[in-house]
């Protein structure tokens, strides 16, 4: 009997069909061990020593490994065919051992980038070692991480507000999301002008041309600046007779986009689908384990020879002969710090058309499968080939002239299957429009001028395709750990994510200024990247991962006890802005983190509680982040009680209006309920108050505490409640709870205890 041992159940329901009788494929649901959330898990004291321990619902899935090894003489460790696939190989045969129950059983890793019965049979008659090279490249990036929020989270909880965390990576990524709001911020609009020329050709087609230069000069963007340049150039211009001064004409070739890598096909998904990052890993893991796609975490853009025979087969067969080109097409890839050890993402099979699918998958899964198809096979397919046309108009002298553009398709190629999508701020040839037949010479009319106004614009906020084309630019991160960085900034509450944009919240400012300020060796774009560097030759054999830790180690421990004595809380959480108070006329307004984001508010609180809403913030919470505080206004209607006040209305802490006596806190009457000029039939209030209800419409109840009028009448459920306006709620004592048995004191987690929790 032999044991195979992979992730995930679905992966070892698809390989259990292709071995026979004689393997038995069990799943170690992810990491069968990890680095418990308390301190010493990593011991720098005792060269990094890095203490794992078997989670409670990770006991059953080694304990199942171990009871099928009973009857067992080979183990083959199948994982995912990278670093943390290479660590949970590991981890299973560690825990085997230090239960010595491995015995005689030979031990093989194999690896294979698809789930198909080729792949898996090939994996198992050329296995290999596990490699502690990769190994060890996992162990000091999760020592990285670990020590990274298990000291800097508590500093973080003491500078800042308690229950924050930070992340190595994600601290950097977090940074890219408030540089770029601050750039957008400080951006100052400038505003320019350009000019269509509307003509009319000899045979009376339509032509519009953009101005390209004027009295002798050419146009630049910032030419015309004002609008009564753009009306004077208008005016020089419609005093010119315009002709075809120029006619030029080329045959371009468009190659087709490399296949996906991880980081490309999370920005097409983006672009195109409108799925998160999170979103289509999950996809593409499942249609992974499915058979239908090869192995989705890489940064390579290489396809086998297997598969590209595959690929130009099926070009053949659904496209024509026409759309396979000679040999196939090969790419480089840009990416910073690439490895070419994988293929590109692709089907296992491209003979496998997405309407083929589309009954077995999900709708979603259906997307992601004819995305992935399409980019594929339009890599391997002949490029298109497109007609340019470029034309001058322009009057005699050349003084005056504009420039049309057109391009027409002459042969699709790829494009018969696949278009990448644009970022922003991104144009593309294919959408220029087709231009009318003309020849040098020809005369044309000019029959309107079109000023235009324009404003340069902020760079736009991230998004998910851009956020991580920006990442993998930088070489910050792996194509692994691309969703958990962005899925980690949500959860944390650091950034949202707004109509498919990134914006930083004022947690996420406030905690990017201390690290920036106080650690900016570490959310330093080029130290991180470099420190990836650093990982990849510890996975290449080229560098000691202790070594790696210690140099990191000790600079960063030194800078978090520094900054744990040496800053104070109110730097980090205020900011002086120079205003007075507008209500006493002594304070300074200083701008603090509250619950709920941040405020303006008097820096003489408590004694004057003045507070100001900035935008962006979400009132609620208490007094030092609740929304602007209104001014009461007289409803017009006198105080039942005391019967000098005024009736005000007001606005709670919380932000909802309700309805007061002026007089407060000498009289404390309230209630939520509107008042309105109706008076009442029972006691002869001149007011009452109304509420919309879903089950009885619109209530009116008199507001006298000892009326108890109501129309409706109260039902039987309401009958014993008073039938007064609801009055605003008073804060009640709890009731007593009864003596409980004296219970054995709780083990206490430390501060960095909780602080590891939340970081990891």
């Amino acid at each position: 009997m032999k044991v195979v041992v992979v992730e995930s159940p679905a992966k070892a329901k698809t390989i259990n069909k292709y071995l026979g009788k004689d393997y038995t494929v069990l799943a170690s649901f992810g990491h069968v061990r990890d680095l418990p959330s308390k301190d010493g898990s990593v011991d720098p004291e005792q060269e990094f020593a890095m203490h794992y321990s078997v989670p409670k619902e990770s006991e059953k899935h080694i304990t199942a490994i171990i009871k099928a090894l009973k009857d067992a003489d080979t183990l083959y460790l199948a994982t995912d065919p990278d670093r943390e696939g290479e660590a949970i190989s590991w981890h299973v045969l560690e825990e085997i051992k230090k239960r010595n129950k491995l015995g005689k059983i030979d031990v093989k890793r194999v690896e294979f980038h698809e789930i198909t019965k080729t792949a898996i049979q090939k994996a198992i008659a050329h296995p290999r070692d596990l490699s502690m090279d990769l190994v060890n490249a996992q162990q000091a990036r999760r020592a990285l991480d670990y020590l990274v929020g298990f000291n800097l989270s508590p500093l973080l909880w003491r500078k800042v507000r308690p229950g924050l965390s930070a992340g190595r990576v994600q601290s950097v990524a977090l940074r890219m999301i408030c540089d770029r709001e601050a750039e957008i911020e400080a951006f100052k609009a400038e505003e320019y002008w350009s000019i269509d020329g509307l003509f009319a050709t000899t045979k009376n087609e339509p032509l519009t041309g953009r101005l390209y230069t004027l009295n002798g000069d050419k146009v630049e963007k910032f030419s015309l600046t004002s609008q009564t340049q753009a009306d004077a150039a208008v005016k020089a211009l419609q005093a010119g007779t315009y002709s075809v001064a120029k006619v030029e004409q080329k045959d371009v070739s468009r190659r087709a986009a490399p296949p996906f890598t991880t980081s490309t096909l999370q920005q097409e998904a983006s672009r195109k689908l409108g799925f998160t990052t999170r979103k289509t890993m999950n996809l593409a893991q499942r249609l992974y384990e499915a058979g239908h796609i090869t192995y989705m975490r890489t940064d390579s853009v290489t396809l086998s020879n297997d598969a590209l025979a595959n690929l130009r087969g099926t070009i053949a067969k659904v496209y024509g002969g026409d759309y396979v080109p000679e040999s196939p097409n090969f790419y480089k890839n840009k990416t910073k710090n690439a490895q070419e050890a994988h293929e590109a993402v692709r089907p296992t099979d491209s003979g496998k058309l997405p309407n083929d699918l589309k009954g077995e998958l999900e709708a979603d899964q259906a997307k992601l499968y004819e995305l992935i198809w399409k980019r594929t096979v339009a890599s391997q397919m002949a490029p298109a080939k497109l007609a340019q046309t470029s034309l001058t108009l322009a009057t005699a002298d050349g003084k005056q002239a504009f420039r049309a553009s057109g391009s027409v398709i002459t042969f699709p190629g790829f494009l018969k299957v696949y278009r990448e999508g644009l970022d922003d701020n991104q144009s593309d040839d294919l959408d220029e429009a087709v231009l009318p037949q003309v020849a040098e010479g020809d005369k044309l009319s000019l029959k309107e001028l079109k000023p235009e106004q324009h404003f340069t614009e902020p760079p736009p906020r991230y998004s998910d395709a851009s956020l991580v084309k920006a990442l993998e630019e930088r070489g910050i991160g792996r194509p692994s750990t691309y969703a958990s960085i962005v899925s980690t900034l949500l959860d944390r509450g650091y950034v949202r994510n707004e109509k498919r944009r990134f914006f930083p919240e004022d947690v996420g400012r406030i905690v990017n200024k201390f690290l920036v300020e106080h650690f900016a060796t570490y959310v330093d774009y080029d130290f991180t990247a470099n420190l990836e560097d650093d990982l990849d030759a510890v996975s290449r054999g080229e560098r000691g991962w202790k070594p790696l830790l210690g140099d990191f180690w000790s600079p960063f421990k030194s800078t978090v006890d520094e900054k744990m004595t040496s800053v104070k809380k109110s730097d980090v959480t205020s900011e002086r802005t120079g205003e007075t108070c507008p209500q006493c006329k002594e304070g300074e307004l200083i701008i603090r983190l509250g619950r709920y984001g941040r405020f303006k508010g008097c820096s003489r609180y408590p004694e004057c509680r003045y507070i100001e809403n900035l935008p962006g913030n979400t009132a609620g919470g208490d007094a030092a982040s609740a929304a602007p505080k209104a001014e009461p206004k007289d409803t017009g209607f006198t105080c039942p009680k005391c019967s000098t006040g005024k009736i005000m209305e007001k606005v709670s802490r919380r932000g909802k209006v309700f309805y007061g006596c002026g007089s407060y806190p000498k009289c404390d009457f309230a209630f939520w309920d509107k008042p309105v000029a109706k008076p009442c039939p029972q006691c002869g209030a001149s007011y009452t108050a109304e509420k919309d209800t879903k089950r009885q419409g619109t209530i009116r109840k008199c507001v006298v505490p000892d009326c108890g009028w109501q129309d409706p009448p109260a039902t039987a459920k309401d009958s014993a409640k008073p039938a007064a306006a609801t009055k605003a709620p008073a804060k009640k004592a709890a009731p007593k709870k009864p003596a409980a048995k004296k219970k054995a004191p709780a083990k206490k987690t430390s501060a960095k205890g909780k602080a590891a929790t939340k970081a990891s």
